[in-house]
């Protein structure tokens, strides 16, 4: 007999990053309770390194998809500059990892998460990027 949906055979792990070019945040969450939780922040200045730190919380979390904030520009909601540098950084997540990624508007994450006080803004942006995503019908 199939389980209901939303049971614990539905739910999945999912890992979300805030990208820059020197801090990625972190943050994990699931698709039961469509939360998640600021985990830490990366240094994204060497690669190798960046991807060392990625690929040892993905052996830990085992996510099932990951999902990756899209900068756009506050007004339009046009892509800029940056935006091509987090599709990028999906995009060798997807390579390195085989994992799908998922992006998300990330407008407004930032200035949230140092409003709020955070200790750690980068990881806090990766959560709200995440719960955006999971609250999403996609999700």
């Amino acid at each position: 007999m199939p389980e209901a949906a939303g049971t614990a055979a539905d739910a999945a792990v999912l890992m979300g990053f805030d990208y820059g070019t020197r801090l990625i945040g972190v943050a994990v969450g699931n698709t039961i309770t469509r939360t998640a939780t600021a985990l830490c922040s990366v240094r994204a200045e060497q690669r190798q390194q960046r991807f060392e730190a990625i690929s040892s919380l993905l052996a830990q979390w085992r996510p099932a998809r990951l999902v990756v904030g899209l900068p756009l520009s506050r007004d339009e909601g046009a892509e800029q500059a940056r935006s091509a540098q987090a599709r990028r950084f999906a995009n060798q997540l997807h390579g390195r990892f085989g994992l799908p990624v998922a992006l998300v508007d990330e407008r407004y994450t930032s200035r949230i998460a140092e409003d709020g006080g955070a200790p750690d803004v980068d990881a806090e942006s990766a959560r709200l990027i995440l719960e955006q995503y999971l609250q999403s019908p996609s999700a």
